[in-house]
């Protein structure tokens, strides 16, 4: 096993259950400057991350939604890209779709990247050139051809918003709080695409665009451009992710909302 997988899914796996283990005790919540929540299971899995990972790649840069930025990380070769918990609202609520996520970003690209949904005992990993797989199986994204009757992700009033030029076909619809388990569930072929026309974040998309690229999917934003990461400004526009026929659809549609 590739030396950086094997240290990601040890220290990844152990984090999730410190996350289950806290929130069964029963969870602190704060809210961040901006208001969106924190609690303390997140900086407690954001801490023992950081303890973990940086103490066995110290050369590496850190970049962790639960972390001031350090612009040092610019400067290294390769910076862990981290999530503690993705998916807050979930874990708070006790519901399902939350995880922890982790990336090796290297020259603006994942080079190794790991997901882990504790409550869905469902474990993703990924290296580049190696292939992903979802609880120790190979997984491939499907080859959906056309939006009419495809498994989507996304918001099911965005998609009805009587804005849209052309009205989208009926889809199947449905909704996970976490943007990087919502990739992999591409990624596994569970759903045939997902889309998320808000700005998101590199700690949300790292591990899960490595994880769907190795799985023969395409990961862009609304306008098609490959995500670069470890950039000063840690902001992507949007996220449309699917198997390579559905893709181009998909951005043919949503292209005119370039901002």
């Amino acid at each position: 096993m590739n030396r950086d997988i094997a240290l990601l899914t040890d220290v990844v796996v152990e984090a999730g259950k410190l996350a289950v283990a806290i929130r069964r005790k029963g969870l602190k919540v704060r809210n961040k400057p901006g208001g969106s929540p924190v609690t303390n299971g997140d900086t407690a899995v954001n801490e023992l991350l950081r303890e973990r990972l940086l103490g066995a790649r110290p050369d590496y840069g850190w970049q962790s939604e639960e972390d001031p930025d350090d612009p040092s990380r610019l400067t290294t070769g390769r910076v862990f890209v981290v999530d503690p918990i993705d998916g807050t609202s979930s874990y708070m609520s006790s519901r399902d779709y939350w995880a922890v996520s982790v990336a090796i970003v290297e020259n603006g690209r994942p080079i190794s990247g790991v997901v882990f949904a504790p409550s869905m005992d469902q474990f993703f990993e990924a290296a580049v050139g190696e292939g992903a797989m979802m609880d120790g199986r190979r997984i491939q994204v499907t080859g959906c051809p056309a939006e009419e009757g495809c498994n989507i992700l996304a918001d099911p009033n965005l998609i009805a918003h009587p804005e849209w030029p052309t009205p989208w076909p009926k889809m199947n619809i449905s909704q996970r709080n976490s943007i990087a388990y919502r990739m992999c569930l591409v990624a596994s072929g569970e759903f045939d695409a997902c889309f998320a026309p808000s700005p998101k974040h590199d700690w949300d998309l790292a591990a899960g665009d490595l994880i769907l690229q190795e799985a023969g999917g395409l990961c862009t934003d609304h306008a098609g451009r490959i995500f670069q990461y470890n950039t000063p400004d840690p902001v992507k526009p949007s996220l449309v992710c699917a198997g390579p026929a559905l893709h181009p659809l998909l951005l043919a549609r949503v292209r005119h909302t370039e901002r």
